[in-house]
């Protein structure tokens, strides 16, 4: 479209009274879309912005009753700022999500989403998102009807998202699935079920997030299954993660409704990770968990690797007491404690891990090297290997021993 007619179409959109135009200082096409503006003039917008342009919401709350698309790549989508420029979607009626981008080089800032009935904000293989000083949250606060995940990037490569704020997703604030090239800093995420979620995603920087009031705090997991296969080369440093003790509310089913109320970082079939310089504290299940898929299910992906291997847990700050361990894990870590301290008392250490090791890699009952649980450096921390499936073969034990090593630093990611 030409920028004669990008003028025409702006024009078309009503202008609230004493309104600023949030083109202003935009340089290059831009379309403005003003408050009072209806799904249709939004979904028009996004359709008939040209490579390279903006959509520039102003201040407002903006009534959305369909899902909105976008497929030109280049687009920036800006608002006002993150609570200035609302989109809101409670009376959504059709569509599955309430933003879909599947375009490259993409840009989102300085906006709000609200009560999707769906995923808030979904990028869909797209290569060059950045997301800036966005909101998203499901004002109810935590329930199994909200939609799933806030900030949704799947199957991309070269992602930031950074400076923002999730708040209520019944499965993950935010969530980074299937990606390469992530960078995670400097957001909030509050009274989701998994406030920061990695999965299957390759060369990720978690940094400088606040993690809290969600049932768990930080995940990495692996999971069978899915179009891209055991992500690995995580790091996760320099966050809060304190208080995720909210009572689990994802949809019956979902894989994320076995993390224990109460976890900090759950490790599930990770490869490659690396926790450092963390403050974790005040979770009732546990601060750090690390678990293999096999306790939780079967599955019949061939390719699928279920053992979380080559982990280096360092230099982080651990405290508070876990006193109500759940889920899968939390039984198994009763069950061991019991074995332990058959008189009790007992209290729940800092970092678990399940102990289920890949007969391939261990056939001796250690893993080499390269593929070892490394635990070093983080204080009075203390430690317990809960010995899955428990029998009389496998006892849990204590002891850091066999983890007293360390792995090379991964390389952070530049983008």
């Amino acid at each position: 479209m030409s920028s004669k007619s990008s003028l025409l179409f702006a024009a078309l959109i009503p202008l609230a009274a004493c309104s600023s135009d949030p083109c202003e200082g935009v340089s290059g096409a831009c379309i403005a879309v003003n408050e009072g503006a209806t799904t249709e003039e939004i979904q028009t917008a996004l359709l008939d912005v040209p490579e390279g342009g903006t959509v520039a919401f102003a201040a407002g709350t903006f009534q959305i009753d369909v899902d909105l698309s976008l497929d030109v790549d280049g687009v920036t989508v800006k608002g006002a700022g993150a609570d200035a420029t609302t989109l809101s979607f409670a009376n959504q009626k059709r569509g599955p999500q309430g933003l879909l981008v599947t375009s490259n080089n993409i840009t989102v800032r300085d906006i709000g989403f609200e009560d999707s009935p769906g995923d808030a904000l979904k990028l869909l293989g797209s290569v060059g998102v950045t997301i800036q000083r966005t909101r998203v949250e499901w004002t109810r606060g935590p329930n199994s009807g909200n939609g799933a995940y806030g900030l949704y990037p799947v199957q991309c490569k070269d992602v930031i998202i950074e400076d923002s704020k999730v708040i209520g997703a019944s499965d993950a604030g935010i969530y980074v699935g299937q990606s390469e090239n992530v960078v995670v800093r400097r957001n909030r995420a509050e009274l989701n079920v998994a406030g920061i979620e990695i999965e299957n995603t390759t060369h990720a920087d978690v940094h400088d997030n606040v993690a809290t009031k969600n049932t768990g705090g930080v995940l990495v997991f692996n999971l069978p299954d899915l179009q891209v296969k055991n992500g690995a080369a995580t790091r996760v440093f320099d966050n809060q993660i304190f208080d995720n003790n909210t009572e689990n509310f994802a949809p019956s089913g979902n894989i994320v409704g076995m993390v224990p109320t109460g976890t900090g970082i759950a490790l599930l079939a990770a490869h490659g990770v690396e926790v450092f310089n963390n403050t974790i504290s005040d979770h009732k299940s546990i601060n750090v968990g690390m678990i293999s898929y096999i306790p939780i299910g079967t599955f019949t992906d061939v390719t699928y690797d279920a053992y979380p291997t080559a982990i280096y847990i360092h230099d982080n700050v651990l405290s508070g007491t876990s006193d109500a361990p759940t889920g899968p894990l939390g039984a198994l870590m009763i069950s061991a404690l019991g074995e332990l301290y058959p008189n009790g008392p007992y209290i729940v250490p800092d970092i678990a891990w399940d102990g289920a090791l890949d007969p391939v890699r261990a056939p001796a009952g250690e893993y080499p090297p390269e593929d070892r649980i490394c635990i070093k450096n983080n204080g009075d921390a203390d430690f317990i290997n809960l010995a899955w499936p428990l029998n009389d073969a496998t006892k849990p034990a204590i002891t850091l021993t066999p983890h007293d090593c360390t792995h090379p630093p991964l390389p952070g990611v530049s983008l």
